[in-house]
């Protein structure tokens, strides 16, 4: 067995040798050695170059207030975030964003519901009666406006209706006529109109 001052001098002379092979001579520190020795570079994971976010304002070409968006890190960096048009989305703000979804969903469906339940009372009222003064034959003296429907939808069934919403064919004689309530933009009501002269 080596005595440990030869094993020190042995590992001495042997990490020399090796750092020899690296650097080379001590007293050439600027030259590079004859044999290169591979050296192996792993590859990194790649940073995540888009964000989700959630706008809060309209962008052009990008989407609507509300709406939820993906985006590349630096844009939303560079413009939405100084400019405070769009901030990341958490799961706090996410769960929030999907209950403010439902409510609004269950309010639409409960106008649309609401929609529907008129315009049946509309359909089964049968028809509204409108008395204008009479002309010559069937003729009756003026017409029938949106507003006269309206005052009479509000005389016999108590209803306000909006008499932008009412579409009316050109009344100018005594007769039946259909009007139309466009009450939700999926529901139309249909109003049976009974004009006679008095």
């Amino acid at each position: 067995m080596a005595s440990p001052s030869t094993a020190a001098a042995t590992l001495s002379c042997s990490s020399s040798s090796w750092l020899h092979g690296f650097v080379g001579p001590t007293n050439e520190i600027s030259k590079f050695p004859d044999k290169r020795i591979p050296m192996l570079v792993l590859a990194q994971k790649k940073a995540k170059k888009t964000r989700k976010i959630i706008l809060k304002e309209d962008v052009i070409d990008l989407g609507k207030r509300g709406q939820l968006v993906d985006v590349k890190a630096g844009y939303y960096r560079n413009f939405l975030l100084p400019t405070g048009k769009a901030q990341i989305v958490t799961p706090g703000l996410f769960k929030e964003m999907q209950m403010e979804e439902e409510r609004i969903e269950a309010e639409k469906k409960r106008v649309k519901e609401e929609a529907q339940q008129l315009a049946l009372i509309f359909e089964t009222v049968g028809a509204f009666k409108v008395k204008r003064k009479g002309g010559k034959g069937r003729q009756i003296f003026g017409t029938v406006t949106a507003q006269d429907l309206v005052d009479i939808i509000k005389a016999q069934i108590q209803r306000d209706v909006d008499k932008r919403i009412v579409s009316l064919p050109e009344i100018r004689e005594t007769g039946e006529y259909i009007a139309e309530l466009k009450l939700h933009p999926e529901v139309t009501a249909q109003l049976r109109l009974n004009v006679y002269a008095n």
